[in-house]
């Protein structure tokens, strides 16, 4: 790894644990200087906590079913045989994504019900398209004299793919799932209108009983969340570029 990328990591590391601090602070002052005795008995640590939790949970789960799912989907649509299928499949994703995130948790409550397992599923569907992206992308970037030198030397096709081409693209498909993780952290708050919990609660706590700090507390975390992963990611991403 150059000094330049170290550097660059030590950057990430230190804005990551401020981003740390600053929610934790957030989380504290809300905590221990309430407004008024409504927010005193709503806010405690217990609750941000588990809301916090809950918010990590469905954005993990949802975005290793994404990860699960479009990087094996991107392989197969790359492949000679399978090359015909890759423009009505991106179709079909595409239209997933371009359908607001509200409206496909809805089509999903009218399947699974209310509860978690919607949440997930929605905001699975909705983060597809990202690391499906890349890993297409990415591997029809291999310069084909590369693929042709593996085959020269005896080379079997599952051998390029593992030793030749996932290596070659795997920072690019760590790109797709960093922005699929942080689109799910932003619409995991949506959880909250199918009862699956999650830091929304609190935006739609502070909101229904007009307590600015229940809402500050909401709104900030998730954004806060959303740069910490990011900038956790670009350290994980800058380390395969350069290793």
């Amino acid at each position: 790894m150059s000094s330049k990328t170290s550097k660059a990591n030590i950057k990430n590391v230190f804005i990551f644990i401020v981003l740390i601090v600053i929610g934790v602070a957030i989380s504290w002052y809300v905590v221990n200087y309430p407004k008024d005795s409504i927010v005193s008995r709503f806010i405690t640590y217990d609750r941000i906590i588990n809301l916090l939790l809950q918010h990590i949970y469905i954005v993990f789960l949802s975005s290793i079913l994404a990860i699960a799912t479009s990087v094996p989907l991107g392989i197969i649509l790359t492949r000679p045989r399978f090359k015909k299928l890759n423009s009505p499949v991106m179709g079909i994703v595409n239209i997933g994504q371009t359908v607001p995130s509200l409206a496909i948790i809805a089509l999903f409550v009218s399947v699974l019900g209310i509860g978690v397992k919607t949440a997930i599923f929605a905001l699975w569907i909705y983060s597809l398209l990202p690391i499906l992206n890349n890993t297409i992308a990415g591997i029809q970037s291999v310069d084909t004299s590369i693929i042709e030198a593996a085959k020269g030397i005896g080379m079997k096709p599952i051998k390029i793919l593992t030793k030749v081409e996932l290596p070659l693209v795997l920072p690019i498909i760590i790109a797709g799932i960093k922005t699929a993780v942080v689109i799910n952290i932003g619409n995991a708050v949506l959880a909250t209108f199918v009862g699956a919990g999650g830091l929304g609660d609190l935006i739609i706590a502070g909101n229904n009983i007009n307590r600015w700090q229940i809402l500050m507390l909401g709104t900030s975390l998730p954004v806060l969340m959303a740069f910490a992963v990011d900038y956790l990611l670009t350290i994980f991403e800058n380390s395969l570029k350069k290793a």
